[in-house]
């Protein structure tokens, strides 16, 4: 695995910075299932890592374990063996400490746009409150903020709206919005746009690229589409069939801000077709095995 930071310096330097620990690594983590009295393998010796204010993308084949990743990240599911760490601090099986993005907004239909974005502040001010015996911060200042943001990302005028009264891209910068107002650092994006048409998505990822640009947090994001996660990401993970392993880690040279013609460039497209090829082989091992 290619390491992040920078090579150390030669014999006898001094004064060097400590380098910055990741705000995720995952390391050598392991995982299985019981199934009719057997094991089945799910992670086998994952590891990776996502930098702070990195954006880091995994792709993989259909039922390789991304999903039981993002379970392990956030603690709903403890590895047999192998750790996670995040900002240098084991956080293994330990909740509490991402913010998380599903496949379907998951707002609450009787709570309006506004309070679906403020529902992660009002959780992170209850459990402060109830770990400290701090106050929780004012609401009049996170409703501000909410409505803010709320309007930058064109959705003025639907402060007071209920969810079915937005269309589905309209839905999903909502559920972004309320992730990204989290307290937590790392942000995991579960194919937050697989469920919108050709042209949404699109639009989406153009509107995903601005705002992170603005925001610039440290985000792991899990998509079947390789020019989204070549369009959005400094780096790509190529996971394995089931048992997951990291395949190959893929560098994006491309400046950012990003634009979606660079999605014609030649050096964009070489890269697109060799992660396709992989991802093919991959499923013709699948068919042999």
């Amino acid at each position: 695995m290619k390491q992040l930071q920078d090579k150390p310096g030669s014999v006898g330097e001094t004064n060097q910075a400590s380098p910055v620990a990741p705000a995720l690594e995952i390391v050598d983590v392991h995982v299985s299932f019981k199934e009719r009295r057997r094991k089945l393998p799910v992670l086998n010796g994952l590891s990776l890592t996502v930098a702070k204010g990195e954006f880091v993308a995994i792709v993989g084949p259909s039922g390789c374990g991304k999903s039981t990743l993002f379970h392990i990240i956030g603690g709903l599911l403890k590895p047999q063996a192998g750790e996670v760490l995040m900002n240098g601090i084991r956080v293994t099986a330990q909740r509490g400490h991402i913010s998380y993005m599903p496949q379907q907004p998951a707002l609450f239909p009787w709570r309006t746009i506004e309070e679906n974005v403020l529902l992660a502040s009002e959780v992170a001010s209850t459990a402060a409150f109830t770990a400290s015996n701090t106050q929780p911060a004012p609401r009049p200042e996170a409703l501000a903020e909410a409505r803010q943001w709320l309007g930058s990302v064109g959705l003025a005028g639907f402060e007071q709206a209920y969810p079915h009264q937005l269309s589905g891209g309209m839905q999903q910068r909502v559920a972004f919005l309320r992730a990204l107002l989290s307290p937590q650092e790392l942000m995991l994006l579960d194919e937050p746009f697989s469920a919108l048409d050709a042209l949404t998505r699109s639009d989406m990822q153009r509107w995903l690229l601005d705002i992170w640009e603005q925001n610039r947090r440290s985000v792991l994001f899990i998509t079947h589409n390789i020019e989204e996660a070549l369009l959005l990401a400094d780096r790509v993970y190529v996971l394995s069939n089931r048992p997951a392993a990291v395949l190959h880690e893929v560098q994006v040279p491309f400046d950012r801000p990003r634009r979606e013609e660079m999605t014609e460039d030649p050096a964009f497209l070489k890269r697109k077709r060799q992660i396709a090829q992989w991802m093919k082989e991959e499923q013709q091992k699948a068919r042999l095995s």
